[in-house]
């Protein structure tokens, strides 16, 4: 990955800045230079007063002219020849008299970053507003007409160059309804309409991709077979997000919303719940309207959708309405716009990023199949999925690689980010959480259609959206890249540093670490492959492939301060392994976990935590796990003897499955004992044979011998070089 120049950071900057940052030596955006970056910026700052902010937004109408016309979405070519909806340009152009930005969001599903560069030098012609001071995004519908060749479906040859007209016409007519402005921010959690798609498959249901291959670990919409899967595979994005820009005397102007729900699904040619969105809240905020007063403009922007659709799979199907979406959508977002305060001295900065990444191009094998399929279709479309993949891996052979464009932005306290991609959840959650900014934005399809980014642990669960394709091909570590850069844009426009990622502490976090473990992991990363060890003594975790990450853990209220989320790690194969040098045959472990495995698909539904020689069953080695068919669904402990066998103990609960359980395991030498969800009487208790000893690893979420290993979620996971008593474990029990 290399970034060009800081070009496009100093013309985004008031000229104090900018000359201070020209007199930097130039060099690639690293994290440290970025450090040095944002010194220099706050080092420059004009101590003069903001000029005038003003702001002036458009609709425009991209609805196409000319019948039939394709129409992204589907995995092979259709067309429509009549308009359900019409599709828009909305703009929006903000000036703070020293610098002018304009925003744009299209009813398009994808638009590529070469039709949109050329469409911004020629809205930069008519208009004069620097190609990289212009943020154009799709909403992502799925029935509008087709600006990007995606899968089985080209380009409209007729529509494109007609699509390129009317975004520069729209940023032109929302600067001619330029006026002074103010702006707020709003927010609303939405969980009721967005949920994760993408869900895991147990390890004994594993589908097959185009290719012929047994890869598929999660796909899209698995959940409606409930026995099938063991959980979703990422964290959701429940907020509905707002920056509301109204006239100095109170008259709504525009309203940039943004939101994490991939498309409702209508007929062709229509905006989908994007459009609906924004007429509709139109209506609700604007009552009347001066005749000579520019309308109101209200834009929905697509949040980091990747993942998610708007059914929660967890739930019984409940049959709702395009319609009734929306309308629920826009009455969340009237809530949330009556509480919005303004500012009328907001600055404007921004930030580009132009990176040079890989494909993931076929090896010889693929290639040669793809290329026999490809011959045999001769000129004609792709007509299945085999075909479509065929032509696929050709186009990124011949391509190779692609450039993205990553920008921030920044009205006041309130900034934007953007990837060119289908960002899961996780990507938005972790550029929100480490911006420097107040409040954060995230559009994702901005500055390019680069398909699916899935997080690099989930490239090994496969499905639709990690199969190599112009749809889902940038390389494995693109993810991290785009976050990464997509941070640093944020830091050059606030000039200040990130905020790490750290999870707040409850009560019972905070009664844990009173306690004083040997290691505490609360299972909270965004990423792997450390496991951080919460206390001093540095114990960190490494997770294995197979594990997924930032799902919501338990007691969000007991494990974090108010408001926040209490995170944990869901394994799907593979497991967590730790030293634990001093822990010896004296040790108390408490954690939580949440089962995710059907108690019918086997004997053993899966092993919670083993000590242990890796690769086998060593003498002396524990493990701890939850019945399958074996015990349904109750707490199991084994141990190996000497002449490599085992008996195994049952508890006496029945755990259901989908549900966060306690649990606490102690060992007093050759005495245990096992504790579920603060009870008092134990499921069992034991005299068994000596340990394994202080030097063999732990694991979590998995045996030594990687059989049956955990499906579900584990959190909050503490080990005690002693045997807590009644009392410390009393202090340790949720109220």
């Amino acid at each position: 990955m290399k970034f060009r120049s800081l070009s496009s950071v100093k013309i985004a900057l008031t000229n104090s800045k900018a000359s201070c940052i020209a007199s930097q030596p130039r060099r690639s955006l690293g994290v440290g230079n970025v450090g040095l970056l944002c010194f220099a910026l706050l080092a420059c700052m004009p101590s003069y007063a903001v000029a005038e902010f003003r702001a002036g937004a458009a609709v425009v109408d991209v609805t196409p002219v000319k019948f039939p016309v394709l129409v992204n979405g589907g995995m092979t070519s259709r067309s429509a020849d009549q308009v359900n909806t019409t599709v828009n340009a909305r703009a929006l152009v903000l000036d703070d008299g020293g610098k002018r930005v304009a925003i744009i969001v299209v009813d398009s599903c994808m638009m590529s970053r070469e039709f949109l560069d050329n469409a911004k030098q020629l809205a930069s012609n008519q208009t004069g507003i620097p190609t990289d001071r212009m943020l154009i995004s799709a909403t992502h519908t799925h029935s509008a007409p087709a600006s990007m060749g995606c899968l089985g479906t080209d380009a409209d040859p007729e529509y494109v160059p007609y699509l390129r007209i009317k975004i520069a016409e729209a940023i032109s007519k929302a600067i001619a309804n330029l006026e002074p402005a103010q702006v707020g921010w709003g927010s609303i959690d939405a969980n009721e309409y967005t949920a994760l798609r993408r869900w895991i498959r147990r390890p004994d249901r594993l589908a097959e991709d185009p290719f012929g291959n047994m890869t598929v670990r999660a796909n899209m919409h698995a959940g409606r077979v409930p026995e099938d899967v063991t959980g979703e595979s990422g964290p959701e994005d429940p907020e509905l997000s707002m920056i509301a820009v109204q006239s100095v005397d109170g008259r709504p102007i525009c309203v940039l919303a943004n939101f994490s729900m991939h498309y409702f699904s209508d007929t062709a040619i229509s905006a989908d719940y994007f459009g609906l969105f924004c007429e509709g809240l139109k209506k609700e905020l604007v009552k009347q309207q001066p005749q000579d007063a520019p309308a109101f403009v209200a834009i929905m922007s697509h949040g980091c959708s990747g993942d998610i659709w708007r059914r929660d799979y967890h739930q019984p199907e409940v049959t709702t309405t395009i319609d009734a979406f929306s309308q629920g959508l826009i009455d969340k977002a009237v809530t949330a716009y009556e509480k919005i305060e303004y500012r009328k001295d907001s600055d404007l900065a921004m930030s580009e990023a132009r990176m040079t990444l890989r494909y993931r191009v076929p090896d010889l094998q693929r290639l040669e199949w793809a290329k026999r399929i490809v011959k045999e279709m001769g000129d004609r479309l792709p007509k299945d999925t085999a075909e479509v993949y065929a032509r696929e891996q050709v186009l990124l052979y011949e391509r190779q690689a692609t450039e993205i464009v990553v920008q921030a932005l920044r009205v006041g306290d309130i900034a934007i980010a953007t990837t060119p991609n289908e960002t899961y959840a996780l990507t938005g959650l972790k550029l929100k959480h480490q911006s420097p900014a107040k409040h954060t934005m995230v559009i994702e399809l901005a500055n390019g259609g680069d398909g699916y980014i899935p997080p690099p642990e989930q490239h090994l669960l496969g499905g639709y959206n990690t199969w190599a394709a112009r749809s889902a091909g940038l390389e494995v570590q693109a993810e991290p890249k785009i976050a990464e850069a997509g941070i640093q844009q944020l830091e050059a426009v606030m000039g200040t540093p990130r905020k790490p990622y750290q999870a707040s502490q409850g009560p019972s976090s905070k009664a844990i670490l009173d306690q004083k473990p040997a290691a505490y992991w609360r299972m909270d990363e965004m990423a792997g492959p450390l496991a951080a060890d919460s206390t001093s003594h540095h114990r960190d975790g490494i997770y294995e492939p197979g594990v997924v990450f930032f799902l919501e853990g338990p007691s969000s209220q007991r494990f974090c301060a108010e408001g926040d989320i209490n995170r944990a790690t869901h394994f799907a194969g593979g497991r967590m392994r730790a030293s634990l040098p001093g822990v010896n045959d004296q040790y108390t472990v408490v954690m939580r976990f949440w089962n995710g495995m059907p108690l019918n698909a086997r004997p053993i539904a899966g092993w919670l935590l083993s000590h242990g020689h890796d690769h086998g069953l060593s003498h002396g080695s524990e493990h701890l796990g939850l019945g399958g068919t074996d015990s349904t669904g109750k707490l199991l402990f084994t141990q190996t003897d000497s002449n490599g066998e085992s008996q195994m103990l049952s508890g006496q609960t029945t755990i259901e499955r989908w549900s966060w359980h306690s649990l606490i395991y102690i060992r007093d030498g050759k005495q245990i004992r096992v504790y579920l969800d603060d009870k008092t009487v134990p499921e069992f208790e034991a005299t068994i044979e000596a340990g394994s000893g202080d030097s063999t690893p732990w694991f979590f979420g998995g045996r030594t011998d990687n059989q049956d290993n955990w499906e579900g979620r584990l959190d909050e996971i503490a080990v005690f070089d002693r045997v807590l008593t009644p009392k410390d474990l009393k202090t340790l029990q949720e109220e």
